[in-house]
């Protein structure tokens, strides 16, 4: 679903930058991956393909320029002093609306508030984004560690729904998340 604008290509919250993933980041994204893939499989339906051959995760990183280009997802990298630490996106899979929030954290970062602080700031800057109204969070119901998430941030658990598991821990129960414009404070 392309837009007629581009989403922010970076994003700096008071410790993070989420900045497009570039060409000169496979092999940090590769170790930060490789090193957390334990931590990621269960959740993850992407870790399952993992661990990726240097040349498919630049045409991975090349594909996620072309859709940002075209105006649809960004997928970030998650920097902390220049160091990846996870990953994130504002993707456009709910409507043209709605902008969803996905992330992960690298292992050894967990428990620092990291996914908490990159989601408000990727929530503040979509709500800067023309036309914006609302923005999701989903996640299955066995990943309490991405409930925590919304739930600090105030957004209103609005369904949960049964849906095909796709990464091994999942129960197929998907818990859908949302913060309207007009409630993000």
């Amino acid at each position: 679903m392309t837009s007629a604008g581009r989403l922010p290509a970076e994003v700096t919250t008071e410790r993070l930058t989420m900045r497009e993933w570039a060409l000169d980041d496979v092999d940090a994204l590769a170790r930060a991956v490789n090193e957390s893939l334990d931590h990621l499989r269960p959740f993850m339906a992407w870790a399952a393909l993992e661990p990726l051959q240097r040349n498919e995760r630049t045409a991975l990183i090349d594909g996620w320029h072309a859709e940002s280009s075209s105006g649809d997802d960004v997928v970030y990298g998650v920097f902390l002093d220049g160091t990846p630490i996870g990953g994130t996106g504002l993707h456009r899979r709910l409507g043209p609306r709605t902008l969803e929030i996905g992330y992960w954290i690298h292992v050894d970062h967990l428990r620092q508030g990291y996914a908490t602080e990159l989601t408000r700031g990727l929530t503040t800057a979509a709500f800067g984004y023309p036309g914006i109204a609302c923005v999701g969070i989903h996640h299955d119901e066995a990943n309490t560690a991405s409930a925590g998430v919304p739930r600090k941030l105030g957004f209103t658990l609005v369904r949960k729904q049964p849906r095909e598991p796709t990464a091994p821990a999942e129960t197929g129960i998907e818990w859908q998340w949302a913060m309207r414009k007009a409630d993000w404070v």
